[in-house]
């Protein structure tokens, strides 16, 4: 009975559209719910910046597949962009997520403006079931409360995946995971910005000419002060603070530039540096914010004792699964990077700074929870090394358990290309003396591409790992 009913995919960013064209291919009813107006919301966000990869490596297989066949009036004329060009988040959209978004077979399983706020299962009947229920559980369906602008909608699936990403919330910039003394405020009031500010298009006058903290270490922040650099060499009374968490090691802090075979990502430790040791950016260690407080400008106490006046602060400090949606499902998560309990090990940035992980699909990603599934930047949790081409492999086998297909889920694969880098920071992981770092070391496999961690210095968004 419960195949009369679709499956729920949260999110149309590139994971959750390439779950419903796999699904689509593999004759499965889906439904599609995004929050936004648009494909690729979260995105949106970013538009300006450049991700690492080309092309080739940012297009899942069976979206290419849907785009480039004919549908009713549809000729199947999307032109594929030139492989060997590395796209905008912008260009993302506009080039291949809206026209995938718009192909007769997909546009009408979309809803946009529907936001989930719960999911829950439910019997064919409509009694509840909650957490604490056991029995026929395994058969019951699900029910995924959304809002939208007429109102609280309740739908019924047979399965869920969420590809929801993780944009939506932003790490603290406080110490110890959690949010310092007054940053909720300084947030609502603007001076802490969003996490990929876009100092020479859109926020150019709101960034000109005032003292700019930014925080992070990774790519993200890399591009927001590569940015600033250069708005700084136009209005030059703008002052830049690179606020680290540690003590600055150059090796670190640059990456691995010409050693790195995505050359754009090492074109953003090369640009970085000149921007450093010119003098355009100044660096400060052991930065540990306890508290952000309003007066003319934004103080900034660190947990040492020193003091920071700015007009801005720029939390380039990764992201974290927003989980409370899912409150009355069964889900295994491990406790430290709150992935699916198999995949967490594999993904721990404390031992796995390589920015690559093993090829992994739904027994993986499976919970005690029959046919839910977290799919995307969200399923890497807290961990910064999730890549796009990682998750087409995830929903790919997703999409061939829920068919019934259980050889094509089974048997996972990535074919990505080798880089000398393999941290998730700037910086490799190669002078990390623990045993674990070395054995990460030298030309792995690397996925590239939505690399939010990468990109957000620490994981991020249902993000990019990008250069500008």
């Amino acid at each position: 009975m419960n195949e009369s009913y679709p499956v729920i995919v949260i999110g149309a960013g590139p994971i959750g559209l390439a779950a419903a064209a796999h699904l689509l291919e593999r004759k499965q009813g889906v439904r599609v719910l995004e929050a936004g107006r648009g494909p690729g919301a979260a995105i949106r966000n970013w538009g300006h910046i450049r991700l690492f990869s080309t092309w080739r490596w940012n297009i899942d297989a069976a979206s290419r597949r849907l785009l480039q066949s004919p549908a009713g009036d549809y000729a199947g004329d999307w032109q594929a962009p030139r492989e060997t060009r590395l796209p905008y988040g912008a260009e993302l959209v506009e080039e291949y997520l809206r026209p995938l978004a718009a192909h007769p077979a997909l546009a009408p399983k979309i809803s946009y403006g529907h936001r989930v706020t719960a999911v829950t299962r439910i019997q064919a009947d409509g009694r509840g079931i909650d957490k604490t229920s056991t029995h026929g559980r395994d058969d019951a369906l699900f029910l995924v409360r959304t809002a939208t602008a007429r109102g609280i909608e309740d739908i019924l699936a047979r399965a869920v995946i969420d590809a929801s990403g993780t944009w939506g919330t932003p790490n603290p910039v406080g110490r110890s995971g959690i949010e310092a003394i007054g940053e909720a405020e300084a947030r609502a009031t603007g001076f802490v910005t969003s996490p990929l500010p876009d100092p020479l298009g859109t926020g150019r006058e709101h960034f000109a000419g005032k003292r700019i903290l930014v925080l992070g270490a990774g790519h993200s922040a890399a591009n927001t002060l590569i940015s600033l650099g250069r708005l700084r060499q136009r209005h030059p009374d703008t002052r830049i603070l690179w606020g680290l968490r540690g003590v600055a090691n150059p090796i670190r802090l640059y990456g691995g530039g010409s050693a790195d075979e995505l050359p754009a990502r090492g074109q953003l430790g090369a640009s970085l540096r000149r921007f450093v040791e010119n003098g355009d950016i100044t660096i400060l260690e052991n930065v540990s914010v306890a508290s952000l407080e309003r007066a003319e400008a934004l103080q900034v106490g660190l947990t040492d004792g020193r003091r920071l006046e700015v007009d801005l602060v720029v939390p380039s400090t990764g992201f974290r699964p927003d989980l409370s949606m899912l409150s009355e499902l069964r889900l295994d998560l491990d406790g430290i990077v709150e992935a699916p309990r198999e995949l967490g090990p594999l993904i721990d940035p404390q031992f796995h700074s390589c920015g690559t992980v093993s090829a992994h699909g739904e027994r993986i990603l499976a919970h005690p929870e029959k046919n839910f599934y977290i799919a995307g930047m969200k399923s890497y949790g807290r961990a910064p090394t999730f890549l796009m081409a990682t998750g087409y492999e995830q929903v790919r086998s997703i999409a061939a358990a829920l068919a019934g297909d259980r050889d094509a889920a089974d048997d996972v694969e990535l074919q990505l290309p080798e880089t000398g880098v393999c941290s998730t920071d700037l910086g490799g992981s190669c002078d990390d003396p623990t045993p674990e770092a070395e054995s990460c070391c030298g030309p792995q496999p690397v996925s590239i591409g939505f690399a939010t961690g990468t990109l957000h210095g620490h994981a991020e968004l249902a993000g990019p790992a990008a250069t500008q």
